[in-house]
């Protein structure tokens, strides 16, 4: 047995005698092909098993604990020597990856405080899954279309109650950075490279200055005040720590020949503060919300280095210190017959850092059950607007189209495809040639 396989029985058996008493095992089974529409190729061929144990030992206690077990299904094997033995690493890889694993500990000195110690997620915001607010977990964009999702970090978690009013307080030690995307989607992320005599980039390669573990350099802190007034929730949050995206702070520019050089970056994580307010609530039947933070970073300079073109140095500034905002507003409405609408305008998303960096987004979706709930029609699209001067000369167009079906309890087979037009520098537009098909299978136990 692997040493992952034998932890994960370690630890399902390690709370198996308190679960089957207190509380129980579930989780989810999840299937996600995805192909590209123009040839074929295999993009995504993940298969996983999301395990939960969920306990309640005592009145005053509650654990939580949640594994991937998955695998992409695609064998990394170079020689015949990887498909030998035992060891199918290479022919047949998967990983065990903890999510969350957290204690809740109530009324902890008084019965008004709540703690919550352990690898959690802090999830902030009242928007429809890109809440600019959320910023305690890192951003996972491994799959860059799972919007919102995040890793969960080594945390402790204080709640105090006092009334309808409701104090929390995060401390977090250590810094963990976003996990960003495969290669492929990778360049909805990036920004193009000017390049000094119109040469154009060779090998990129890059390195992380990472900041020294100390406490002083990694730790966050966060409180976050809310309450409810009238018929809405608010709250107001400050959070004090560093970006998990990374911004570079030297570029070395290496020539190759007279067209092209290789280009070596060096980056860092800048320090930023975030000062966050948000509502939701409803407008007669219409829900809505509404959700804002202000991020006040560090400055960073960028030294690009090209003596080896004869050039010299130049230093720019690549992240300003001046505040800059992100915002989402939003609402949605069901119709007499069943039809759901939602719809959000975006301003920033989570890797655009600095006044000049944020784009606008519109995102809409339409929802239709049919057949006693068994099929839903989901039609959805999204449109990028980089510059609200000019919406016509750039922009990026999103149409997510889908067909879930939901054979027994529990179960549910999804079809859809992605598909973008683009005109222009957008950030979605640099993914125009990977439209793509996909399938999905869930089932929840």
């Amino acid at each position: 047995m692997g040493t992952k396989a034998a932890l994960l029985c370690f630890l399902v058996g390690l709370a198996a005698p308190s679960v089957s008493a207190q509380g129980q095992i579930g989780g989810h089974v999840l299937t996600d092909w995805r192909a590209r529409l123009d040839d074929g190729k295999v993009l995504w061929n993940e298969n996983r098993l999301e395990l939960e144990i969920d306990a309640s030992p005592t009145s005053k206690a509650h654990l939580f604990a949640q594994f991937w077990i998955r695998g992409f299904g695609v064998s990394e094997a170079a020689t015949t020597q990887d498909l030998m033995g035992l060891d199918k690493r290479k022919s047949n890889p998967w990983d065990l990856l903890p999510r969350e694993a957290y204690v809740d500990l109530y009324g902890f000195f008084t019965p008004d405080l709540d703690l919550r110690i352990g690898r959690q997620r802090i999830a902030w915001g009242t928007a429809d899954k890109i809440n600019p607010t959320d910023n305690l977990n890192p951003d996972d964009l491994e799959d860059i279309w799972d919007f919102g999702r995040h890793l969960g970090t080594s945390s402790v978690l204080a709640q105090y109650y006092r009334g309808d009013v409701t104090i929390s307080a995060v401390f977090t030690p250590g810094f963990t950075p976003a996990t960003l995307p495969p290669a492929d989607w990778a360049a909805a992320l990036s920004t193009p490279l000017a390049l000094p005599g119109g040469v154009e980039a060779g090998k990129l390669s890059d390195e992380l200055d990472m900041p020294v573990n100390t406490l002083r350099e990694t730790a966050s802190v966060a409180v976050k005040i809310a309450r409810p007034v009238l018929n809405y929730d608010l709250s107001l949050s400050y959070l004090t720590g560093r970006s998990d995206f990374p911004v570079p702070i030297r570029v070395v520019l290496t020539p190759v020949d007279s067209n092209s050089v290789d280009v070596h970056s060096t980056l860092v994580y800048p320090r930023m503060s975030v000062l966050g307010a948000d509502l939701s609530g409803a407008i007669r039947t219409v829900g809505v919300w509404a959700e804002i933070a202000v991020f006040f970073p560090e400055a960073v300079y960028t030294t690009l280095d090209m003596s080896a073109l004869e050039l010299g140095q130049q230093e720019i500034v690549s992240l300003p210190d001046e505040h800059f905002a992100r915002y989402v507003v939003g609402g949605d409405y069901t119709f007499a017959g069943g039809l759901y609408i939602n719809a959000q305008f975006i301003h920033g998303f989570a890797h655009e850092l600095g006044r000049d960096c944020l784009h606008n987004y519109v995102v809409a979706g339409l929802e239709k059950k049919l057949r006693n709930d068994t099929i839903q029609i989901t039609v959805a699209g999204a449109v990028e607007i980089p510059d609200s001067a000019h919406p016509g000369d750039n922009y990026a167009i999103i149409g997510m189209p889908e067909i879930a079906y939901y054979p027994s309890d529990n179960s549910e087979i999804t079809c859809g495809v992605r598909v973008i037009g683009e005109k222009g520098q957008t950030s979605f537009g640099q993914l125009a040639e990977m439209d793509e098909g996909y399938i999905v299978f869930r089932y929840a136990f």
